[in-house]
């Protein structure tokens, strides 16, 4: 018979540990299910008992969801099941550095952090190149997270302009055949990217930066014969845009820039025998020091949990198709 082992977390008060425990002790809920371990509750005190294994893997899911607390943030149930996964798979030693790494606040007081590894790892990868290529699929954060380290390097003066833009692949870039003003004519392809803006920014913030140009948002055809200095230039659904088209942007990289390219090479919605500019860049870029591409998966996606499932699911099938 394994001998049992008890390890106890103190709180320093009771709004502490209902927000470590959840609601109705939503998050200790959630935790007792995966552990073969219990958890008792006595005042502002918690004792973990069961196998020394389990004990130690329950107690540090808690140190860290703590640790996450104290450093001024809210604890959600994703944050619950994340961190449990990840000490799981015995990589914790990551886990810490991810938790504490606060991008911005945004207008409405929410705080961006990376809620997984892989957008860690990603967020870093922008801070360490000029030019990085977030790769993964819906809801993995990569535009946004994208977003938000621009929206950083302007409030603090590394960039001077911030510049979104991606291929209007319904209207084939010929932007003049459609109605109205260019303004008219972008918004439905744009409208993402306006989104996160108008998230972290605020709607005053925004509409100051867009009339004094220190943010564009503008198509990807708009970009061609510029040198863009000085600038935070993110590229989103890169999967649709032609080589011709990824060369061109990548070229108009100036002093003092970096830039971002996200997309999701499962979703290319290229007419059939085009090839993606994104899966040739990768190739032909790749090893060249001060670029990197960080591949995101249904592992990261911060959307309700059915997504990575369904994505991982559509994942599994499209193996099986190929291989029938």
């Amino acid at each position: 018979m394994l001998q049992e082992e008890e390890k106890r977390i103190s709180f320093n008060d009771h709004q502490e540990a209902i927000a470590v425990l959840g609601r109705n002790d939503e998050h200790l809920g959630i935790i007792n299910r995966h552990f073969d371990s219990r958890v008792v509750t006595r005042g502002d005190e918690i004792a973990i008992t069961g196998s020394a294994d389990d004990v130690q893997k329950v107690h540090r899911v808690f140190t860290e969801l703590l640790y996450l607390y104290r450093k001024g943030n809210p604890v959600t149930s994703h944050d619950v099941r994340y961190s449990i996964r990840t000490i799981k798979e015995g990589r914790e030693e990551h886990l810490h550095q991810m938790l504490a790494d606060l991008v911005l606040v945004t207008a409405k007081g929410r705080q961006i952090r990376p809620k997984t590894i892989g957008q860690g790892i990603y967020l870093e990868a922008i801070r360490q190149n000029y030019i990085t290529f977030g790769i993964g699929p819906a809801g993995t954060g990569k535009t946004y997270l994208a977003v938000a380290m621009a929206v950083f390097s302007l409030k603090n003066k590394e960039v001077e302009r911030i510049i979104l833009t991606r291929p209007a692949v319904e209207a084939g870039e010929k932007l003049g055949f459609l109605p109205g003003d260019l303004q008219e004519k972008v918004d439905p392809y744009l409208r993402p990217l306006y989104d996160a803006l108008y998230d972290i920014l605020g709607s005053e913030t925004f509409q100051k930066y867009m009339s004094k140009n220190i943010i564009e948002v503008a198509p990807l055809a708009y970009m061609r014969g510029r040198t863009l200095d000085d600038s935070f230039i993110i590229l989103d659904e890169a999967q649709n845009t032609t080589p011709e088209q990824m060369k061109m942007f990548l070229t108009r990289m100036g002093f003092g820039s970096k830039m971002v390219i996200t997309g999701d090479i499962t979703q290319i919605d290229l007419p059939h025998g085009n090839r993606s500019g994104l899966k040739t860049a990768i190739s032909v870029v790749s090893g060249i020091n001060g670029i990197d591409a960080i591949y995101l998966n249904e592992s990261d996606v911060v959307r309700h949990e059915m997504v990575g499932k369904i994505i991982k699911a559509y994942e599994e099938y499209d193996k099986r198709e190929t291989k029938g």
